[in-house]
């Protein structure tokens, strides 16, 4: 946004100088001067849902639902800012996530359908303004789009204490763009690799005079083409939001989202011979596509409206209220390959290794979404103990209509045709039955919960308890109903000098609606997790950048297995690791945001890389004279992995690269993503397939800012 930059000191200084008073004596004159008056006026204050300058955040929402300081918060928490995402040059949520600490943000490599993340191990939730997006599979959902976003907040470790909701790895909190009461806005237009061309604007500002009403408009749209053939990435989408401020004490802002996809699915699903093992016909191209033109799809619609509503009382009590209703269309049509019959090999040509069966599966859904998160925030003190107590209610209502078509290959008694992978020949295919009506399925879920932020001197406690009572439906079922109470302790100290050490220990529960997979409906019993942290965080005096360390240890149960052909739920597992992150400003000029993160993840579950490691600088400097120009670099490394008996994955090391010049109204940038073009393998999964990942993605971008 074309928003003011302020990079002085915290405050502003007013010298107000006095004339000399001049009295006459006599003969001669006197001159008195009065001495300098400095009027000190504090900098406005940077909240959890306000713009931030640079890549670090000094509050966020997500860990305790109040505006809370990071580092007075007991628990990991990542703030990936606009900046940073403007910078990084970020298309889609995996882009925007690869510099965060604790997530794996291509855990399935370049993925058309959905953002497949990984916190901690474990699979995270999506939420969106503090609201769960979805209860199911990515055949429910439609995929975030990042320009619409101020920020992106990451909580790691369980969190169901807060939200009832979520997995033991964390959440993704996405936190939509909102009315500024001043006027601004920006156009701008990209240009990249595989035909991507995109034109997005963004506006804001006072529709009143006396800022009682506010607006923003988001909108932007999207014509692309993707690594892989016949795959396209098109979108379309506008996010018009409202606020309507009564008083000082009060705020309504309405929020709306209209987005259409268009795209397919970039994951063919190959087998280990021909990536990573070795195959007679040589590598599989990854850009090669197995599917069927004019047959393959994965569109989807998404119309949300809600609101965020908050009444202080006086200084002591305030009420606040989220409210969403969203639908979600989602049709799915793909043929994909037989990796699995023979794990990692070809049922359907042994020897040769050339020709590959194909499973038909195609979905269309229709998702609906009604949830309401309400809480009275009382701000007390019990002698020299501060309290910030929040007591809320949290409802949630899913519910799932989906139409099906599954079918095998003809060697395992389906009609679908098979495909010579090397030299893919395009019959075109029709589907060899109608759909099947699946019964509705749905979760209905209701809690209450009880949080209690408590200083005394430099010590901070925060404990809460919440109750869940939840049934997922399937009809002509009987519904399954549980009952879950989920707890939440943590201590932390917060020194003078900026240091803060903690210990915490949070629990997950997470109940899942039935999943529609391989023809069939399976129910899914609720995923459980605990988790033990603690950890250090440091942020100097002046907070010009802070540093974290976060050491865990966590255990759930229930998570679910993909073998291929079924879905199964796991027992007990467990997940260690360790943590580190840095961000905020090494100088004036330069700008880093950088982590390490060691997990260690149950064999009984899906594998990941023990090692990762992030660094990303951005230096502002000069050329010939002339101000304005900004470098960023980027270097990610995966380490070497196995996942049960497939291939090991090899390690990678890939290289970002950015170069932008601002001038005037003017911003002009150019952003390249795996800038040597590194052809790597995101992951071979132990039931047979492997995901390729992101090729060398080139952007120009140019903004005009106003």
């Amino acid at each position: 946004m074309g928003r003011e930059r302020v990079r002085a000191s915290h405050n502003r200084r007013l010298a107000i100088p006095f004339a000399a008073a001049c009295v006459a004596m006599g003969a001669q004159a006197q001159v008195q001067t009065l001495p300098e008056v400095r009027v000190i006026a504090p900098a406005e204050r940077e909240t959890a849902a306000s713009p931030v300058n640079g890549y670090k955040a000094k509050n966020a929402i997500t860990g305790t639902k109040t505006d809370t300081p990071l580092m007075e918060t007991p628990q990991a928490v990542t703030v990936i800012t606009r900046d940073q995402m403007v910078d990084q040059g970020a298309t889609n949520m995996q882009d925007a996530l690869n510099y965060a600490a604790g997530v794996r943000s291509n855990a399935y490599g370049l993925d058309t359908r959905s953002d497949g993340t990984r916190i901690r191990g474990a699979f995270p939730d999506e939420y969106q303004d503090g609201l769960r997006r979805m209860f199911d599979w990515y055949t429910s959902n439609t995929r975030v789009e990042p320009y619409t976003l101020e920020r992106i907040e990451v909580l790691r470790g369980p969190s169901s204490m807060l939200f009832g909701q979520s997995s033991t790895g964390g959440l993704i909190n996405s936190v939509s763009k909102l009315p500024q009461d001043r006027f601004q806005g920006e156009v701008g237009v990209q240009l990249g690799n595989y035909g991507r061309k995109q034109l997005q604007a963004d506006i804001t500002g006072p529709l009143t005079a006396n800022g009682e009403w506010l607006y923003r408009l988001v909108a932007l749209g999207r014509d692309s083409d993707t690594q892989v053939d016949y795959v396209p990435d098109d979108r379309a989408g506008i996010a018009p939001t409202l606020t309507w401020r009564p008083s000082g004490a009060t705020s309504l802002t309405i929020l709306g989202l209209w987005q259409k996809d268009k795209s397919g699915s970039s994951s063919q699903f190959f087998p280990w011979q021909g990536v990573l093992l070795p195959n007679p016909n040589g590598k599989i191209p990854l850009n090669h596509f197995i599917g069927e033109p004019g047959f393959d799809k994965y569109d989807s619609e998404r119309r949300s409206i809600g609101w965020q509503f908050e009444h202080r009382f006086d200084d002591r009590y305030v009420v606040r209220q989220n409210f969403r209703y969203s639908r979600n269309d989602v049709d799915y049509f793909s043929l994909y390959g037989d990796s699995f019959t023979l794990p990692g090999g070809w049922a359907a040509d042994p020897i040769n290794q050339r020709v590959l069966g194909r499973f038909v599966d195609v979905s269309v859904t229709k998702a609906k979404m009604l949830q309401a998160d309400q809480h009275l925030q009382a701000d007390l003190a019990t002698g020299a103990v501060k309290h910030k107590l929040v007591a809320g209610l949290d409802l949630a209502r899913y519910t799932k209509d989906t139409s099906s078509f599954f079918d095998y290959p003809d060697y395992l008694g389906g009609t679908s045709p098979n495909i010579d992978v090397y030299t893919p020949t395009y019959t075109g295919y029709t589907l060899a039955g109608p759909l099947a009506v699946q019964p509705r399925s749905g979760v209905r879920q209701a809690g209450v919960y009880l949080q209690d932020q408590a200083r005394y001197d430099n010590w901070i406690v925060v404990a809460g308890l919440r109750y869940d009572r939840s049934s997922t439906q399937l009809e002509g079922s009987e519904d399954s109903k549980t009952n879950a109470t989920t707890r939440r302790l943590g201590l932390l100290y917060a020194f003078p000098s900026g240091v803060s050490p903690y210990i915490s220990y949070s629990e997950s529960f997470t109940p899942q609606a039935p999943a529609s997979a391989f023809g069939t409906v399976i129910p899914l019993a609720p995923l459980r997790g605990e988790q033990i942290e603690a950890g250090l965080k440091y942020e100097p005096p002046g907070g010009r950048y802070s540093a974290s360390l976060a050491a865990y240890k966590l255990k759930e149960k229930n998570q679910v297995v993909n073998t291929g052909t079924s879905l199964t739920q796991a027992g007990q597992t467990r997940t260690d690791g360790l943590e580190l992150e840095f961000k905020g400003n090494v100088t004036s000029a330069f700008e880093l945001a950088a982590h390490y993160n060691y997990t260690n993840v149950d064999a009984a579950l899906e594998q990941l890389p023990e090692h990762q490691a992030a660094v990303w600088g951005k230096y502002r400097f000069a050329l010939g004279g002339i101000n304005g120009f900004s470098a960023g670099a980027g270097v990610r490394y995966m380490s070497a992995f196995q996942d049960g008996v497939a291939p090991e994955t090899p390690s990678v090391t890939l290289l970002d690269l950015m170069l932008a010049y601002e001038t005037g109204n003017w911003r002009y940038a150019v952003n390249i993503n795996n800038a040597t073009d590194r052809e790597y393998v995101s992951t071979c999964l132990n039931r047979g397939d492997c995901w390729f990942g992101a090729k060398r993605n080139v952007i120009a971008s140019a903004t005009y800012r106003f």
